[in-house]
């Protein structure tokens, strides 16, 4: 590697260290010319499949469209951004191990429901809201009887109010809506 303060081509490695989350490493490094310090980064150069559009167009997979998205169905929800990061990750690996140069977009939301369902509820009827396309109340409804039908007995919504732990229950949903 060259050095970026001589542009000398000869540098030598003096420390290696691998990330937190183990996915790049950092090293210094030391030129043998002007004795000049830096580091650099490597990590692995995976391609993400394009994406195919419900009309046909290909785009290519953005991470960072894809983590807006998410934060934006979260807006003013009490998810930790590590747990976000967590899902956003845990997408981009599907869509990595899916092993195919080309995936539709409709596929990647499913990952992304996946993903939402786990995180939080209500971040999961708002994306489902758009993804979706709802156009009335109705689709809202059918969602969030799904969701109530499809949850384990005993699993618990995420608080409204921090340090708050409501169980979730389905006589109590069912009063509610009435």
């Amino acid at each position: 590697m060259h050095c970026p303060f001589c542009q000398h081509e000869d540098t030598r490695v003096i420390d290696s260290r691998v990330s937190e989350d183990g996915s790049s490493i950092r090293r210094r490094r030391e030129c043998s010319e002007c004795g000049g310090r830096f580091s650099t980064s490597e990590t692995a150069e995976l391609k993400l499949p394009m994406l195919v559009k419900g009309d046909g167009r290909r785009e290519a997979f953005d991470v960072g469209k894809l983590r807006r998205s998410m934060e934006r169905a979260l807006h003013k929800r009490p998810v930790p951004e590590e747990q976000l990061e967590a899902a956003v990750r845990a997408v981009v690996q599907q869509a990595r191990t899916t092993g195919e140069r080309e995936l539709a977009s409709r596929r990647l939301g499913d990952f992304v429901m996946a993903q939402m369902r786990k995180l939080d509820h209500v971040g999961y009827v708002r994306f489902a809201s758009v993804y979706r396309r709802f156009e009335d109340v109705a689709d809202f409804r059918e969602e969030i009887e799904m969701l109530e039908r499809d949850l384990p007995d005993g699993e618990e919504q995420l608080p409204l109010l921090v340090g708050e732990v409501l169980p979730f229950d389905k006589s109590t949903a069912r009063e509610r809506k009435r």
